[in-house]
């Protein structure tokens, strides 16, 4: 993009907490043009990732804002879209990369519009196109729905192509907690980081302070919003050994896998075959070979189930 003279204004206002939409009307600009200015600014960044074997994972947690609408009572409500004065948006997101003690995050502390989330975009596109695998807490049901959505809206293109772990799916899928929920998994297993109850603003009132620009309550929400994504980390570590569905990183690594990191652990049965079975000695995840020990013979008089 060709620099012209209103970017630096826009780009000084940006830094002053100023919405894309008040920088528009300020410096008599389109919104569009503006945010593309934002855009471009971000996709010439890099975005920093730790130097480390393996595939990039991205651990994410976002804050929305709630919907404001017209009601005309507290229970059984089907609100109709004419009734939204005020659509949701990204509040703030936390981010942290597997192998960095780098802590990301960023929030619309003073701005005067927090329908308008443009200034946490970029950095959030950037992210999530860097990243291999992004995992969340319910991330796929909600925070990275939440974030493609905010995206496409804005005019961005979807990121490039990446998995995801979901601790929610994890937890439901494995165990039987009494509750699944991070609060709870984290209090119970975790012993560095657990997640955190409200502070000085309960509920509700945190987003509601944070949208009046009430500087204790961000410094809440940021301090809330970074220790969910600290904890996630290391119950993500707890539960993942669990999963039998977890991708193979070492799919990720071009060097042939390293076995001084694995022991064998008996032996794998599948309806038609035995396999070797190993376990890695720092994670805990289990995996089997690819090599049928069954000797020819055996595998072609073994009987198969009828399953249609």
């Amino acid at each position: 993009m060709i620099k012209k003279e209103w970017h630096d204004e826009a780009l000084n206002l940006r830094d002053k907490g100023f919405s894309g939409r008040a920088i528009a009307n300020i410096i008599g600009k389109s919104k569009t043009q503006v945010n593309d200015l934002f855009k471009s600014m971000f996709e010439s960044k890099q975005v920093c990732v730790p130097d480390s074997k393996g595939p990039k994972i991205l651990f994410i947690d976002i804050e929305t804002k709630p919907i404001l609408a017209h009601v005309w009572r507290l229970f059984d409500q089907n609100v109709g879209l004419n009734q939204i004065q005020e659509d949701w948006s990204i509040l703030s997101y936390c981010a942290k990369w597997k192998g960095s003690d780098d802590v990301i995050y960023e929030d619309l502390q003073g701005s005067d519009d927090f329908e308008d989330d443009s200034r946490l975009l970029g950095n959030l596109w950037k992210l999530l196109n860097e990243a291999d695998i992004v995992v969340g807490q319910n991330s796929k049901r909600f925070d990275v729905k939440k974030i493609n959505a905010r995206l496409v809206l804005n005019g961005y293109p979807k990121p490039s192509t990446f998995r995801q772990i979901d601790t929610l799916n994890i937890a439901k899928a494995q165990f039987g907690f009494t509750s699944n929920r991070l609060q709870y998994m984290t209090d119970q297993l975790c012993t560095k980081y657990k997640k955190l109850e409200h502070g000085k603003f309960a509920g509700h009132l945190l987003w509601s302070e944070c949208m009046k620009n009430n500087p204790e309550a961000w410094a809440e929400m940021k301090l809330y919003n970074t220790n969910d994504v600290l904890s996630l980390e290391e119950l993500y570590d707890i539960l993942s050994s669990w999963d039998n569905t977890l991708p193979n990183f070492d799919v990720y690594v071009d060097e042939i896998l390293d076995m001084s990191v694995w022991e064998e652990d008996g032996f794998h049965y599948s309806n038609l075959g035995k396999y070797k079975r190993y376990r890695n000695k720092i994670t805990g995840v289990q995996r089997r070979s690819r090599v049928n020990l069954l000797p020819k013979e055996k595998r072609d008089s073994l009987l198969s189930n009828i399953t249609s």
